[in-house]
């Protein structure tokens, strides 16, 4: 199976808890600090991510993958649609394929995959799909929305030179989502 020669995430992540959330688990009723919290978000959902293996909220993704014949998983999860394939050629240039051309799947793990008939091996498949579990922070279970909010609050005490140490509660929250892959 190929690996992603490229992977793309065409927008920021947006944060996997809402500010709201995590003023009022720190008893923080001004807004001056909003813009500091929101970076502490967006950055413990993304520790998230890495921590699970999975996106979150839904995002656009550009990948591309060998065009050598077999099926290539793509590397972000859980993909909820795959909405085109081109073929790239060596000079650069992207051209569309026919449909009877490839194949795409998406299986019950949440895993796309694509292929193409074999072509010579300096053409590569440009892939467009989105991956992520929800359409926003409200659509995500309780105890992921949980963690990135006491992930985010740790990071804001620990801003005056403190070691931020994640609290174990933080992993124990997202160990049940969590997906690992063998190499």
């Amino acid at each position: 199976m190929g690996r992603a020669i490229v992977l793309v995430r065409e927008e920021a992540g947006a944060a996997g808890a809402s500010l709201e959330e995590l003023k009022a688990y720190l008893r923080i009723g001004g807004s001056g600090e909003d813009g500091l919290l929101e970076g502490l978000l967006k950055s413990a959902t993304a520790l998230c991510e890495q921590f699970i293996g999975q996106w979150l909220i839904i995002s656009n993704a550009r990948e591309t993958v060998r065009a050598d014949g077999g099926w290539q998983r793509l590397s972000a999860t859980p993909v909820v649609a795959i909405a085109g394939l081109e073929v790239v050629g060596p000079d650069g240039v992207a051209q569309a394929l026919p449909a009877d051309a490839y194949g795409i799947d998406i299986d019950a793990a949440g895993d796309g995959w694509v292929r193409t008939r074999p072509m010579d091996d300096r053409r590569v498949l440009a892939v467009t799909y989105q991956a992520g579990w929800a359409a926003d922070a409200d659509g995500l279970p309780d105890p992921i929305r949980q963690g990135i909010v006491r992930l985010a609050a740790e990071h804001f005490s620990a801003r005056e030179g403190q070691v931020a140490t994640p609290p174990a509660v933080v992993g124990a929250l997202w160990r049940p989502w969590r997906r690992m892959r063998l190499a």
